[in-house]
């Protein structure tokens, strides 16, 4: 028999996988609404925004109430940071099929796995710092993915077996699932990057402001200077 502390926790587990799979269902129609291209730079904002929320403050208002509301806050930056990206990307896949050199071929390779750890960071970033321009931003997601390394492969590890068993086993579920499970998996990674790094200045002030409004610290200066 569960206790009642058992069923509040499943129940909890529950609602949070209830809560990825809505937030999948909003960035897709936030990116289907933008046509894609226009789309997905403010959704991947959005859901990242959510999720650093969530993870990092407890807060969870209804996904769809928000969600609009953070697609536009910073349309115009991350819908630029997502061309410079699927540029990029668009240049580096040319290049792995149709480069004549082999060793150029995996030099390629290797830059597509560093688009990947940029994308999956960068708005993270986006969200939770002050860094003000678009190449610290940028910057600042390849500082975080390389800089915690051992929690990036251990989260694309975790990832990439969940894709697999559901596509072999539910296909249904991927699609219900599969974008808010890396973004859940990279909140994690960012959760506790950003918790070290807003830990430094509380401890060396040796206090904590009562009166400050709520919500997650933006670890500005600990991040650039790292």
């Amino acid at each position: 028999m569960f206790s009642f502390e058992g069923f509040v926790r499943i129940n909890t587990f529950l609602t949070g996988v209830y809560r990825v799979a809505f937030l999948n269902l909003l960035w897709v129609a936030t990116t289907a609404l933008g046509l894609g291209v226009l789309g997905i730079g403010p959704a991947s904002y959005a859901m990242a925004k959510y999720i650093d929320r969530w993870l990092r403050a407890g807060e969870t208002p209804p996904p769809a109430r928000v969600f609009w509301r953070y697609a536009r806050e910073q349309a115009g930056r991350s819908m630029l940071i997502s061309w410079i990206l699927l540029a990029a990307g668009a240049v580096i896949v040319t290049n792995v099929f149709h480069a004549t050199s082999w060793y150029v071929q995996i030099l390629n390779v290797g830059a597509l796995g560093v688009l990947g750890i940029t994308w999956s960071y960068v708005f993270p970033v986006l969200v939770a710092t002050d860094l003000a321009t678009i190449p610290r931003q940028l910057g600042g997601a390849l500082l975080i993915g390389f800089g915690s390394l051992h929690w990036t492969i251990l989260g694309a590890t975790v990832v990439g077996a969940t894709w697999w068993l559901t596509w072999q086993l539910a296909l249904p579920l991927l699609v219900l699932f599969g974008v808010g499970i890396p973004a859940f998996a990279v909140g994690l990674v960012t959760r506790a990057v950003f918790r070290g790094l807003t830990a430094d200045p509380a401890a060396e002030s040796g206090q904590a402001n009562p009166g400050a409004e709520g919500g997650p610290h933006r670890p500005r200066a600990a991040l650039a200077a790292r």
